[in-house]
C-alpha cells in the first residue's frame, strides 16, 4: 500500500528517536551494573575482543585456524557463564547486559523483506491519526459514541424515518471501515448540515488509519485551491505539489464540504480530475456535501454526476440539525 511521504517522515523521526532513547537507557544500565561489579566490565571488554581474535586466526596463512578458534570459543563460553553468575548474584537476570531489539521481526530497522515492518506501521498509524486529529475530532468521535437517539423516529410521510436512515448509514459506514481494502467502493454522504456526515467520516478515518492505510482528510475548497496553486503558481510554493500528490495517491481521500466553495471552470475540472483519476487508479474516496446528487450534476457537470452515481454508494442524511439540538438541550 502507498504511504504518505509527509506522514512517513514524521513516523521515521519518532521511530529513530525511540530507538536512540532505548540505546541510551541500555548504556545507562550498563554503567550502573559495571559500577556495582567491575569484573563485569572486564568480561564485556574481553568478549568484544574475541571476534577480532577469530578473524586474526582465520587470516593466518599456512596454519589451520580451527584449533585456535575452538580455544577462543571455549573461553567465550566460560566468560558468558561467569557473567551470568555475577549478574544473578547481584539480583539481575542472566541476559541483563544483552541489548535486544524491541521488534524481533526486523531487528528495529523498520523494514522486513523489503516492506515496512508492522512496528513502523504502528508509528505511521499514530502519526496519521495525529495529523487527522488536527482537522477531525477523532479523539471522541467513534462508532461507539454515535448516538441514534438524536434522530427522530417519525417518518412524516417518508418511507424511512431519520433514525432508520441514520441506522442504515451507520451500519454501511462501520462495515466500510472494518472491511476497507482494495475491494472497497466509494461513498457520497449528502444532506443538510449537522446530521452526522463528518462524524461518520471521522469514525471511518480513525479505523482505516489504525489498520495502516494512508488517509487524507481535507475540505473541498482547500483541495481545489492547492490544485490551482500547483498548476498556476508552482514556483511560489513547492509544498502544494506534494499536497496534490497526497490527494491523488492516498488509499482513502475524504473530501468534506463539497459545494461550499466558489464554483469556477477550474473547480469543475478539478473535481472531475479527483473523482475520475482516483477511480481509474483504484483509490477510494468519500465525499461529504450538503448538495443532492442532482445539484452536484447541475453545479459541476453531468460527467461528475455520472461517475458518482455509477461508482459511489450514495447515503442520504435527513432530520434536524443534531448540533443545534444539542445546543438547545444545554
Amino acid at each position: 500500500m502507498p504511504y504518505d511521504g509527509k506522514i512517513m517522515r514524521r513516523a521515521l523521526t519518532r521511530f529513530d528517536a525511540d530507538k536512540q532513547r532505548r540505546a541510551q537507557q541500555f548504556l545507562q544500565r550498563q554503567r550502573k551494573v559495571f559500577a556495582e561489579e567491575p569484573e563485569l566490565l572486564q568480561i564485556e571488554q574481553e568478549l568484544r575482543s574475541t571476534m577480532s581474535q577469530i578473524i586474526s586466526s582465520a587470516l593466518q596463512r599456512g596454519t589451520d585456524p580451527l584449533p585456535a578458534i575452538r580455544v577462543i570459543r571455549d573461553r567465550n563460553l566460560d566468560l558468558q557463564q561467569r557473567r551470568a553468575e555475577l549478574l544473578k548474584s547481584r539480583g539481575y537476570p542472566a541476559d541483563y547486559l544483552e541489548e535486544k531489539p524491541r521488534c524481533s521481526f526486523c531487528g528495529d530497522t523498520g523494514y522486513r523483506k523489503g516492506t515496512v515492518c508492522s512496528c513502523l506501521q504502528s508509528y505511521y498509524a499514530r502519526e496519521q491519526i495525529l495529523e487527522l486529529s488536527q482537522l477531525l475530532d477523532i479523539g471522541t468521535q467513534s462508532f461507539e459514541t454515535f448516538e441514534l437517539d438524536w434522530y427522530s423516529d417519525e417518518r412524516g410521510g417518508r418511507r424511512y424515518s431519520p433514525r432508520e436512515t441514520a441506522r442504515h448509514n451507520f451500519e454501511v459506514c462501520r462495515r466500510y471501515a472494518e472491511e476497507f481494502g482494495t475491494r472497497s467502493g466509494n461513498l457520497l454522504l449528502f444532506g443538510a448540515p449537522g446530521l452526522g456526515k463528518t462524524f461518520l467520516s471521522a469514525c471511518i478515518a480513525r479505523v482505516v488509519s489504525e489498520d495502516g492505510f494512508s488517509v487524507v482528510y481535507d475540505t473541498a475548497g482547500h483541495i481545489f485551491s492547492q490544485m490551482e496553486a500547483a498548476k498556476f503558481r508552482r514556483d511560489e510554493d513547492e509544498t502544494v505539489e506534494g499536497d496534490v500528490s497526497r490527494y491523488m495517491n492516498c488509499d482513502l481521500l475524504i473530501m468534506d464540504d463539497l459545494g461550499t466553495e466558489m464554483v469556477t471552470t477550474f473547480v469543475q475540472s478539478a473535481l472531475y480530475q479527483v473523482v475520475n483519476g482516483r477511480l481509474l487508479s483504484g483509490k477510494k474516496t468519500i465525499i461529504n456535501t450538503n448538495l443532492s446528487p442532482d445539484e452536484i450534476g447541475c453545479r459541476y457537470s453531468p460527467q461528475v454526476l455520472s461517475r458518482i452515481e455509477g461508482e459511489y454508494e450514495i447515503l442520504p442524511f435527513i432530520g434536524e440539525d443534531i448540533r443545534r439540538l444539542k445546543r438547545e438541550q444545554h
